[in-house]
């Protein structure tokens, strides 16, 4: 899932424009934010771009800062398949 402080209806908008087949997620209060780090404030206008992988219990196992939309899905995957399987 992706989370943004946009909108639902304006995150349902960019996911199908980019064809996401995921769930998009509003932070409107930016309680996820602040929470995962990817905000420093409420009056944060952006969320840094992170990911962050849990466990079935809600543990944090592995945090990433994007960098490079190009390879971060891939090794995300990977890092993934060897912690979960396939």
């Amino acid at each position: 899932m992706g989370v943004s402080f946009d909108s639902p209806r304006r995150n349902a908008a960019w996911a199908e424009d980019e064809g996401y087949q995921f769930e998009l997620w509003t932070d409107d209060d930016r309680a996820l934010a602040l929470t995962y780090g990817a905000a420093e404030s409420r009056s944060d206008a952006f969320a840094q771009r992170i990911t962050v992988i849990l466990d079935s219990e809600g543990n944090q196992l592995l945090e990433y800062e994007v960098s490079s939309l190009g390879t971060h899905p891939a090794q995300v995957l990977e890092d993934c398949q060897a912690l979960f399987g396939d």
